[in-house]
């Protein structure tokens, strides 16, 4: 029997029954799925199905087309529960993981990329919505830290297994997707099974919500899911590609990034906490602009894998900070509006995503330092962006042009 409980009465479960538990252990399932089926990627279709730019461009457009239809979470939530819903798209992320290795042509690796990719996208759309309903603003930031360390460290512990294990014990992409995949199966399948039904306080709106006064986190969320896209697709790409980098030095490369996600992350929670949205997204795309720069001199003045590693590091750290974006909205936006804001948001997140990768992935045959610099100036148009955020956004108060409105009023 399936019990529903009010997040007030959940604070009297155990420890290991409450919502910030499941957040934990959803973030700790995610990755396990994901990054296997990421650490592998790049070398698999080179391997087995002699991808080019163009290919891998193609393929992560593939990717990103259920991003792109996020929106439609708000009409499944009518029929499926937020909670039950991120689960069983966690399993179809594992499931999908799972058997990659057994379709190694064209089609079937595209096939299996787009299904697993509704389940990663459909519950980071969820997960979104269910971290700002169910976690306390004044708590937000430095939890959300902590879940960011705590996804960090499943992860490392895939890039760990694959470093070390890959060349001794002669694993098979086969091996390592179906034992990924079928963790992440697992596990949400025990949460689905052993945790209560959680009722917000404030009931979401199931439908499309689009508000005026929300312009500049649309905005920010275009940007960045603009400047994504070439950081997941071609950072990696580029190692493998220019200087050969085998699996599990890949690995090795991500395992550096993971280590110092787990330390800083909760740092980043806090610093967000002290220094407000504002300035922590400033410093994060002024960091980005001089990362994607740099990628662009690795091609102009042929610097070595050692510079590209890391600026590869350096990356995934700054993105850290994107965290502020959702304190950001929590902030400004209305209690029934997280979850249909969460679905639009993911929407316009994934905008630039269907068509950049595979434009980009042309590009990339012309010039690959070209497409770094590309992502230069996106990620100044964010930091410009960020200026209009007020230093305490809040409902009614979301970007500096109402802030400047009501001092003239008064």
């Amino acid at each position: 029997m399936i019990d529903f409980l009010t997040l007030d009465d959940a604070k009297n479960q155990p420890l290991w029954r409450r919502p910030v538990a499941l957040l934990f252990l959803m973030a700790m399932a995610m990755p396990v799925a994901f990054f296997t089926w990421y650490a592998l990627l790049n070398n698999f279709v080179q391997e087995v199905a002699q991808f080019d730019g163009a290919d891998i461009g193609l393929l992560h457009t593939i990717r990103e087309i259920p991003g792109f239809l996020s929106f439609l979470v708000i009409f499944l939530i009518i029929i499926v529960r937020e909670q039950v819903l991120g689960l069983v798209s966690l399993i179809l992320l594992g499931a999908a993981t799972a058997v990659t290795a057994w379709f190694p042509q064209l089609t079937g690796i595209m096939i299996l990329t787009f299904l697993s990719s509704v389940g990663f996208h459909y519950y980071e759309t969820v997960n979104q919505s269910l971290q700002l309903q169910w976690l306390p603003r004044e708590r937000a930031p430095q939890i959300l830290g902590w879940l960011m360390a705590t996804g960090s460290a499943a992860t490392f512990c895939v890039y760990f297994v694959i470093m070390v294990l890959w060349e001794p014990l002669g694993l098979t992409y086969n091996i390592v997707f179906m034992t990924g995949g079928g963790i992440t199966m697992g596990i949400a399948l025990f949460a689905l099974l052993a945790f209560p039904q959680y009722e917000s306080p404030h009931p979401q709106i199931k439908r499309l919500v689009l508000r005026k006064r929300y312009w500049l986190y649309y905005a920010l969320q275009f940007m960045s899911g603009a400047r994504r896209q070439i950081f997941m697709v071609f950072a990696g790409f580029m190692m493998v590609e220019k200087f050969g980098f085998a699996v599990h030095e890949v690995a090795g490369l991500y395992l550096v990034n993971l280590v110092l996600n787990m330390l800083i992350a909760p740092l980043l929670g806090r610093i967000v906490g002290r220094f407000g949205e504002r300035n922590a997204l400033m410093f994060e795309y002024t960091g980005l602009v001089c990362v994607f720069l740099a990628y662009g001199g690795v091609y102009f003045f042929d610097w070595g894998f050692q510079v590209a590693a890391v600026l590869y590091v350096l990356d995934h750290m700054f993105f850290g900070l994107a965290l502020a974006l959702k304190t950001y909205f929590q902030k400004i936006g209305a209690p029934g509006d997280m979850a249909p804001t969460a679905a639009v948001a993911f929407t316009i997140n994934h905008i630039a995503a269907v068509f950049l990768p595979v434009t980009l992935g042309l590009l990339w045959l012309v010039s690959p330092a070209a497409v770094f610099l590309l992502a230069a100036g996106m990620a100044f148009v964010s930091f410009v962006l960020s200026t209009l955020i007020p230093r305490h956004p809040d409902t009614g108060n979301e970007t500096v042009f109402v802030a400047r409105r009501l001092k003239a009023a008064e």
